[in-house]
């Protein structure tokens, strides 16, 4: 930059924040502030009460400078004041200026508060950079208004926030470590006069500031806006800048007026405010957030006609009518107006790595469901700002809920490699396609600087072929929105001289007029894998594991429910179903299931998870006494979608006896365990030495190497500790080999290692089923920057793995060819992985884990396959005790010629035989061909309780698939519909004459979502 230029910008960056900062505020009055501090205890401390309630307390006078606010209470103010009468008769606007205390950090990340007038309304929320309140009275006049505070600690770093590098442990994540004393003290609140020139001259100066530094020195633009900014300066007394402001504006009319290029990039504005359902907060807070969000949009809204703002999650609307009614409608009448706009349709902006596929369908239709009954429409626009990485399965899964857009920014977080373009086509893993974007200016909470508007242009990757994108503006992360300064910087911006052109719109208007532009636009298949964050598969395993088990208890409990319903005659409890899934659905948020929130959220979510399981398991053992009735036979019942010890799919009978296995202990201190199928010996360490598939005459370990092998490596991250896993923790590695081995009564191998102060058990067996080798893991686990991992060398020469993800599968080569390739080094499986060589497969299996990896390593020069599970990390931030305690892990090690096999065996390990006592084994409501490739993912009755019977099945092998559904009952009618149950066109091969056989064809990979209407349904209508 020339050394004038730096000089001018210099004098101006005074001015603005000195001169005409002060200059804004004509006047200023102090008010009168009380307080009363909300009751809790250390473990509660401050929990939200009513207005009603606060309203009722004994406020006590507090003053700018006086502590207040423990970590995560709740402190009440009052504040009274009159408008000074001296003000009549003068130019200005007036309005109230609060600060509870606040620092630079942005808003959504420390101390907030919310403005309710005396009968409760809420008025506007407060925040750093926008803790303005507007006013209604006149000079003269009294007023009285209720302030609800937060006092919330910042846990973001403050201004390293997106860097992460300034995480440290902290006791504040949990109320109970969090301490007593104050950690705010009040600033000034006041009733003020604005100068709206001096704050128009402030906003005009400091874009075109802004501006010339995008511009390069040679820039004649640049170098008139310097010229024109240095001589507007001039004219303004910088001690009193009200008598010069208007004349120096007027000065600076030629340069904003100047109009943007024909061929300028035209950039799509709309106001959002990402708000985490939580994450350096509890979800209790984010309640209060999304209402403080909430009351500054509706206030912007009513004041500026051409604002717009989108909102996501169905969870935070429905937080705000169950809390706050009046503020609600309010929000209704402007999504009316179609200026508050919810979108994504899915209950919260979950994590989609790891939910199953039915628990995505359930996002899908507990959102869209809850936006058709309150707005009376659904969004057709995919919204997932800041999940981390998408899975090839979204496109069709999104697709199939009626979304034709999809709109996401984390991609641009990786770490090595860029995304090739921000407007495309993504194609999933079946072949469905939708059209996607990126914001180019790289996040979800812009603000509209000029910076921000040069980045969009500099990065966007398709220019030639399409002229727009998409911002997203307004604070976010913890919330706070857009603001009039917001509005106020686009107005400036939206038709001027070396920026691009800026209008105010809606995802839908963008999506609509850049899907028509981008006639061919380019392709990415396959799933978008963020090169970042790969930590959040392991982390808080607790919380993973809840989710893992209740998210098929639910779908198990469903299948129970509907069949007690429709072949007994019991009641289906379709409340308290939704309740336990929009519970799970919440937990599935993606600072939740990924483990990165404060401890206190993961207390609170393992908690949540219990009392679900317990729930569950209540309506389950209801809807079995119902089908199985009174008597003493016993009775498995298998609720895995494939045949499990010879009990029918979806079904019960009488379970096949296990396959006898013989343990015995040899002179060399290990242990031989075999049966019809393996032959394994455990080595004297507590590694697998030896797994032998004696149908197939085929050793599974590489010689020399050893499996079950527990490995724990140094894990400490450069940043993002509980998200974030180095690659170069493979730097430092140990093999826990050293324990104790014994053969226990049951004829399993029982192991006992010590690390650190940690301990490991397990118990190593062949599978009840006789084909598997099951281990299962016991550790209390105590360290610290730690990660453990167990892995298995299998002699088998694989390309690539196959891994569960929802509704199918994806391949991932174990090669590093490419940089690609290369950073996919810890990724994400649902139940299992597979490897496979031509004739002969290998599948690992788990109860509850997420994180994977697959190596190659050559062994006296031979290629051998190395699949790895990530059992626990213990990262110390957010949570400085993460996964300390106590876990279990189930693992099995199968020979499996094909993926079939993995996904029969991947859902009977996560969905076990239960036994109970009756007098009739029930024969499943609905089956399919045994061991085929499609397979029924859910049965359940339709979320609309019109007594329908849905049916969702999907393809599991990747190849075209014809099969007949044979049901137990008569149905009336059968028709296709989406995943949020939108009655389709009815099935062709359906016949009347044979209502309890179904024909389907699926194409590879698809879900097929069918609605059938029982006969006893059709007949007592």
């Amino acid at each position: 930059m020339l050394p004038h230029a730096r000089l001018v910008l210099e004098r101006a960056d005074r001015f603005v924040q000195e001169y005409l900062a002060a200059g804004v505020v004509a006047d200023r009055r102090p008010l009168r502030v009380s307080a009363w501090e909300v009751p809790g205890t250390p473990e509660r401390p401050g929990e939200p009460v009513s207005f009603a309630r606060a309203a009722e307390a004994t406020f006590t006078a507090i003053a700018a400078g006086d502590a207040w606010g423990r970590a995560w209470g709740t402190t009440w103010f009052t504040v009274e004041g009159e408008v000074p009468s001296a003000w009549a008769g003068r130019t200005g606007r007036i309005e109230l200026s609060l600060d509870l205390g606040f620092n630079q950090a942005k808003p959504g990340f420390q101390c907030e508060g919310l403005v309710r007038t005396e009968d409760g309304s809420a008025v506007k929320g407060l925040e750093p950079r926008n803790h303005h309140v507007p006013l209604t009275q006149a000079p003269g006049e009294p007023f009285r208004l209720f302030v609800e505070g937060a006092s919330n600690p910042d846990l973001s770093g403050g201004d390293d926030f997106k860097s992460g590098t300034a995480f440290a442990p902290t006791a504040l994540g949990d109320p109970a470590t969090a301490g007593a004393a104050p950690i705010h003290r009040l600033g000034a609140f006041e009733v003020r006069l604005i100068d709206h020139a001096v704050e128009q001259l402030r906003r005009e100066i400091t874009v075109l500031c802004g501006l010339a530094r995008e511009l390069v020195d040679s820039d004649p633009r640049r170098a008139r806006i310097l010229d024109g900014v240095e001589r507007a300066l001039y004219l303004v007394d910088p001690d009193a800048p009200e008598r010069d402001a208007a004349t120096a504006s007027e000065f600076l009319r030629p340069l904003l007026d100047s109009p943007a290029a024909a061929s300028a990039h035209r950039i799509v504005a709309t106001g959002h405010a990402h708000i985490d359902s939580a994450w350096l907060w509890p979800s209790r807070e984010t309640v209060r957030k999304i209402t403080r969000t909430y009351a500054n949009v509706v206030d912007l809204l009513d004041r500026d006609p051409d604002a717009v703002f989108v909102s996501s999650s169905a969870q935070h609307f429905a937080w705000v009518r169950d809390n706050d009614p009046r503020l609600f409608e309010r929000v209704k009448e402007h999504v009316a107006g179609r200026r508050f706009l919810p979108v994504g349709n899915m209950w919260v902006e979950s994590d989609v790595n790891m939910p199953s596929g039915e628990s995505i369908a359930r996002q899908l239709l507990y959102g869209t469901r809850l936006f058709e009954e309150e707005f009376g429409a659904r969004s057709d626009v995919g919204w997932l700002p800041d999940s981390f990485g998408f899975p090839a399965s979204l496109p069709q899964l999104l697709r199939g809920a009626g979304l034709r857009w999809f709109f996401t920014q984390k991609m641009c977080w990786n770490d090595v490699d860029t995304m090739p373009h921000h407007s495309f086509q993504w194609e999933g893993l079946d072949g469905s396609r939708i059209f996607t974007h990126f914001p180019p200016n790289n996040t979800y909470s812009g603000d509209l600087r000029p910076t921000e508007l040069a980045r969009s242009v500099r990065n966007f990757a398709d220019h030639g072929s399409a002229s727009t994108s998409l911002m997203p503006f307004g604070f976010g992360d913890g919330g706070g929105g857009p603001t009039r300064e917001m509005m106020a910087d686009l107005r400036l911006q939206a038709d001027l001289e070396g920026s691009p052109r800026v209008r105010v719109g809606t995802p839908r208007e963008f999506f609509v007029d850049a899907e028509q532009e981008y006639r061919s636009p380019p392709v990415w298949s396959g799933e978008m894998y963020l090169e970042f964050h790969r930590g959040i598969y392991t982390s808080q395993s607790r919380t993973k594991r809840g989710n893992r088990r209740n998210e098929w208890l639910l779908v198990e409990a469903e299948l129970w429910c509907s069949m007690a319903t429709l072949t007994r005659g019991a009641d289906y409890p379709h409340e308290e179903l939704d309740a336990l899934w929009r519970e799970v659905l919440l937990l599935q948020f993606h600072d939740i299931l990924p483990g990165s929130a404060i401890a206190w959220v993961h207390r609170e979510a393992e908690e949540s998870h219990a009392r679900t399981t317990a729930r569950l398991e209540g309506i389950v053992e209801e809807a079995l006494r119902r089908l199985v009735g009174v008597g003493d036979r016993p009775i498995a019942l298998n609720a895995a979608p494939f045949v499990s010890s010879g009990i029918d799919a979806l079904g019960g009978g009488e379970a096949d006896a296990a396959a006898p296995v013989i343990g015995e202990a040899l002179d060399d201190g290990s242990i031989r365990l075999s049966s019809d199928a393996l032959t394994v010996i455990v080595g004297a360490d507590g590694t697998l030495h030896s797994v032998m598939d004696r149908t197939a005459r085929r050793e599974l370990i590489p010689h020399g190497m050893r499996a079950n092998l527990l490995q724990v490596h140094v894990d400490a991250p450069a940043r993002w500790d509980a998200w974030e896993l180095d690659r170069s923790y493979r730097l430092s590695s140990e093999d826990l080999d050293a324990g104790t081995v014994s053969l226990t009564g049951e004829g399993d191998a029982h192991v006992v290692r010590e690390f650190g102060s940690s301990r490991i058990e397990q118990w190593i067996g062949i599978d009840p089923l006789g084909g598997g080798v099951r281990i299962r893991t016991r550790v209390d686990w105590h360290e610290r920057h730690r990660l453990l991992k167990l892995a298995f060398p299998l002699d088998v020469h694989a390309p690539d793995a196959a891994y569960e993800t929802q509704f199918g599968h994806v391949r991932r080569p174990v090669h590093t060819n490419t940089s690609w390739d290369e950073a996919r080094y810890e990724v994400c499986a649902h139940r299992w992985v597979h490897v496979g060589e031509p004739g002969f497969g290998v599948a690992v299996v788990n109860d509850g884990l997420y994180g994977h990896d697959v190596t190659r390593e050559s062994v006296d020069g031979r290629v051998v396959t190395v699949v790895r599970q990530s059992l626990l990390r213990a990262p110390t931030f957010p949570d400085p005790d993460a996964d300390q305690g106590v876990h279990e892990f189930v693992s099995v090690l199968v020979p499996a010629a094909t993926t079939g096999d993995a996904a029969r065996w991947g859902a009977i390990v996560g969905t076990p035989l239960r036994t109970v006592t009756g007098a009739v084994a029930p024969a499943p409501l609905v089956r399919t061909d045994p061991g085929g490739p499609v397979v029924i993912s859910a049965v359940k009755l339709a979320a609309d309780r019109s007594g329908d019977l849905i049916v969702r099945l999907y393809e599991q092998r990747g190849s075209r698939a014809a099969t007949a559904l044979q049901l137990s009952i008569d149905v009336a009618d059968v028709r296709v519909c989406d995943l949020v149950e939108t009655t389709g066109p009815r099935l062709d091969a359906f016949r009347t004459d044979d209502p309890r056989t179904i024909p389907v064809e699926l194409h590879p990979f698809e879900v097929l979502t069918l609605r059938m209407t029982p006969v006893s349904e059709r007949l007592s209508a």
